[in-house]
């Protein structure tokens, strides 16, 4: 329990809001959240109090303590949320729970990324901002465990305000700032971010087409 604790507090942290407002959040007293942090009490969260914090902060609940994906017959189950990331000018994010699961070969996925079940999402793509990389349709596999110091070059799920964008980032020399760009050139490209006023959703490892 001692992860999910650590974990919620950089999650506080990275979001950039208080123990008090989270504790709102959940119609709780405002000592509520700081005390379950650092002092262990309540012993877990209870199972609406995670379901909340998992939708706001845009991880899976596994991260917040929840239920370990199921491994059968070698199969690793990433759910598939009921969200859409916008290659495009940004799709709201209004709900973010699983619809439904996706099966990975436990040894592939363990090729892809060392990340536990619990980081692992799949989401769909909406728009045309990431093509030819990423088209209107696929499905990304979206690593949560892949931000914050190991944020690198690459593509990434951002929380922007209430919407989810999937663009392409890159750090600048020195590493304070990123350049967040698409693929389509006809959309813009955003330099000098301050790499802390970002809210890093997880990094794209994979994506699935149909054809």
């Amino acid at each position: 329990m001692e992860n999910v604790r650590e974990e919620l507090d950089r999650l506080i942290r990275q979001r950039n809001v208080g123990y008090s407002a989270v504790s709102r959040l959940l119609n709780r007293n405002p000592a509520y959240i700081q005390q379950f942090i650092k002092r262990g009490s309540p012993r877990k969260l209870d199972d609406e109090d995670r379901r909340i914090l998992a939708q706001f902060f845009g991880v899976d609940e596994q991260v917040l303590g929840g239920p370990a994906l199921p491994v059968r017959d070698g199969l690793v189950e990433v759910p598939i949320l009921n969200v859409d990331a916008s290659a495009g000018f940004g799709a709201i994010a209004e709900s973010e729970t699983a619809h439904t699961r996706f099966g990975f070969d436990e040894r592939w996925l363990g090729k892809l990324t060392r990340a536990k079940g619990p980081s692992l999402s799949i989401i769909h793509v909406h728009g045309e901002s990431m093509e030819p990389t990423l088209r209107d349709g696929d499905e990304v596999l979206v690593d949560a465990s892949d931000q914050g110091s190991r944020l690198r070059d690459g593509i990434y799920v951002l929380r922007v305000d209430d919407a989810l964008v999937v663009k392409r980032v890159t750090i600048q020399p020195g590493g304070r700032q990123i350049t967040i760009s698409s693929d389509n050139a006809a959309y813009p490209t955003w330099t000098d971010v301050e790499r802390a006023s970002i809210h890093v959703v997880g990094r794209v490892i994979w994506f699935g087409r149909s054809v």
